[in-house]
């Protein structure tokens, strides 16, 4: 699983694990079965129905049009998703992170021809592999990636942190954030360190400060981790 990174609208760094190729394959195979036994429904019951031939080739053409436009109208309408994406927990995202539009479904959609159809899938896989950022040629061309969504958690990602029994508290402000941005807090600051990502860091303890209305005297790396910290003693003696 690749990890590539993304520049958010605030100039803040995120990595995204790409989708592995394995699972885009496995995907692509369920929305093909998908498609297929829909299609093969479709058939049984235009039999049932036993109407004129012609009438029946218009009305196949006509009921298995969903099944033709499968990928565009699951991802704009679930959120980067289909059936496939949906079992292996991955998701059609813009390069940025954010949301794709109508448009960005449908230029992916329509080269879906050129790399997997007419290929086999072949050249899709060779540039998905080139790239290392879950593109084929369809997502290059409308700005998209495959993202996974499985995550492996262990103690370190969560907002948990070990403290000493005497510790003392500096920063009752914390208590202005909540769980859910006390982690996104944590993991852009975990993941800055671990990459030496010093802007990334700076950026965040601009934006604490700016929140929590205080000027400290600790360096940023030492703020952070002290604002960590304190939110934990406050959480875990409440």
């Amino acid at each position: 699983m690749k990890e590539f990174q993304i520049e958010t609208a605030q100039n803040v760094a995120i990595s995204q694990n790409a989708a592995p190729v394995l699972d885009r394959m496995l995907g692509y195979i369920i929305d093909s079965c998908v498609i297929f036994f829909y299609g093969f429904a479709a058939f049984l019951l235009l039999i049932a129905l036993d109407l004129d031939m012609r009438d029946a080739w218009a009305i196949y053409l006509l009921v298995s049009l969903p099944a033709f436009l499968y990928y565009v109208l699951l991802e704009t309408f679930w959120d980067g998703l289909t059936v496939g994406k949906y079992v292996l927990k991955t998701r059609v995202v813009k390069l940025d992170g954010s949301k794709p539009g109508f448009a960005n479904y449908f230029v992916r959609w329509i080269l879906r021809v050129v790399d997997v159809v007419l290929t086999s899938g072949a050249l899709a896989v060779v540039i998905i592999l080139i790239k290392g950022n879950g593109q084929r040629l369809g997502d290059i061309a409308a700005g998209t990636t495959v993202i996974s969504e499985k995550r492996k958690i262990n103690i370190n990602d969560t907002i948990l942190k070990e403290l000493p029994i005497d510790y003392k508290p500096k920063y009752p402000q914390v208590t202005l954030f909540s769980d859910s941005e006390m982690q996104t807090i944590k993991n852009v600051y975990d993941q800055a360190l671990k990459k030496k990502q010093h802007n990334v860091i700076n950026k965040l303890y601009e934006r604490l400060i700016a929140v929590m209305k205080l000027e400290p005297i600790e360096q940023p790396i030492d703020f952070i981790n002290t604002v960590i910290k304190d939110y934990n003693y406050y959480t875990q003696n409440t």
